[in-house]
């Protein structure tokens, strides 16, 4: 669900704009971000693609349902009126 390479590049980012007299801190500070991150992303109410992909899917089955039931309720609409 979370790209942990996005996670480590965000991270590897934030290390490399601090000066390199501070590269212990530097990893410090890499390795709670890393952890912030993980933990903030982890809340977000999202999907992954598969379950997206799948979703999508159904949609497009269910929108093509829906066009054929209109098509058959203007059919026996039309019969009734007819009558």
């Amino acid at each position: 669900m979370i790209n942990a390479q996005k996670i480590e590049d965000i991270a590897k980012q934030v290390t490399d704009s601090i000066p390199a007299g501070l590269k212990e801190f530097a990893n410090e500070m890499e390795d709670k971000t890393k952890v912030v991150l993980q933990r903030k992303l982890s809340q977000l109410d999202v999907v992954t693609r598969e379950e997206f992909d799948v979703q999508t899917q159904v949609l497009i089955k269910t929108r093509a349902k829906l066009t054929e039931l209109e098509a058959k309720v203007a059919e026996l609409e039309a019969k009734f009126n007819a009558e």
